[in-house]
């Protein structure tokens, strides 16, 4: 039976439901090499975070992505009590972010191969992550613009999409890769063709931030998730443009969400959070008034995320 993984466990995937499949709860943009668990207090970023996801919860949320990988604030016990206090299903993830020029990478990523970086994240969904028990439901990386012609990514960056399409092989967890350029993306493709590894277990994120139409066509025909994770960032017509042809064309290879929250540590209070309300509260009922139907739009919030991020299957 397919399932998907939660930091409370494993759930039958049809029951994960109305899915926002690209928020944060919690960051920490200081580094690899500054951040630890002592930056922040557990209890003050649940007490802060609690209100927007009950608020979520209320609009029929009912499955929430974590995309915060480690060493820019991964912490799981924040997320496991959050998803006991609000009976969300809440998914955190295993991998490396490699996207804003090597900021987030620990040393050990620069050295190691991708064969051994792949095998430390393949230990978490084996043993769970730093001790807890509580194992990744997906892996979550990111890289830099491609460059070049031809463009390719950096050599690190090709090594950490290498890594992640083989943990995902072994583990069957589906890869959601921080990307916003369409070269970077069909790089990332080809190098998951390269290893062998499905595209449909990889998700292009921040496809949206490509203002070029024709690249979310090419990663839909090369059986990728195309993710536009960008709405209530930007004006509400830009993705009432954006969003329609893709349903018409590929609506089974569409995902949505709004990467939203979340508590930035080192700023008073958290900052300034953004609620996780847009796309429940103006971007759906504009997709009804635009023409999109109740099944269309169950099939972007319920049934794709579903088979996105489902094991198992």
């Amino acid at each position: 039976m397919p399932y998907i993984q939660t930091v409370l466990g494993a759930i039958n995937a049809r029951d994960f439901g109305f899915a926002l499949v690209h928020e944060h709860i919690m960051c920490d943009f200081i580094g690899a090499e500054q951040t630890s668990q002592e930056r922040w207090n557990v209890e003050e970023v649940v007490r802060t975070m609690l209100p927007f996801l009950r608020q979520a919860k209320e609009r029929g949320v009912t499955g929430f992505v974590d995309c915060t990988p480690a060493y820019i604030g991964r912490d799981v016990r924040v997320l496991r009590r959050l998803a006991e206090l609000t009976g969300l299903h809440i998914v955190t993830n295993t991998g490396y972010y490699a996207a804003a020029n090597d900021k987030y990478l620990p040393k050990h990523a620069f050295m190691e191969t991708a064969d051994q970086l792949a095998d430390r994240w393949v230990r978490e969904w084996e043993r769970g992550i730093e001790g807890t028990g509580i194992k990744p439901g997906f892996i979550k990386i990111g890289v830099d613009p491609a460059a070049g012609v031809p463009p390719r990514l950096s050599e690190v960056d090709a090594k950490i999409v290498r890594a992640a399409a083989r943990a995902s092989t072994r583990t069957g967890l589906t890869v959601a890769c921080h990307t916003g350029q369409g070269a970077a993306a069909l790089e990332e493709i080809r190098i998951f063709q390269e290893e062998g590894t499905d595209p449909s277990r990889l998700i292009i994120v921040h496809a949206d931030a490509e203002p070029d139409q024709s690249y979310h066509v090419q990663i839909a025909q090369r059986k990728a998730w195309v993710e536009f994770d960008g709405i209530g960032g930007r004006p509400l017509d830009y993705h009432l443009k954006i969003v329609p042809p893709m349903i018409e064309k590929f609506p089974d290879r569409l995902l949505l969400s709004m990467d939203a929250g979340w508590y930035w540590v080192g700023e008073p209070n958290g900052g300034k959070i953004r609620d996780y309300n847009f796309l429940t509260d103006q971007f759906l009922p504009a997709l009804r008034q635009a023409g999109v139907t109740e099944a269309g739009i169950r099939r972007l919030m319920v049934d794709n995320p579903a088979r996105a991020f489902a094991l198992g299957s």
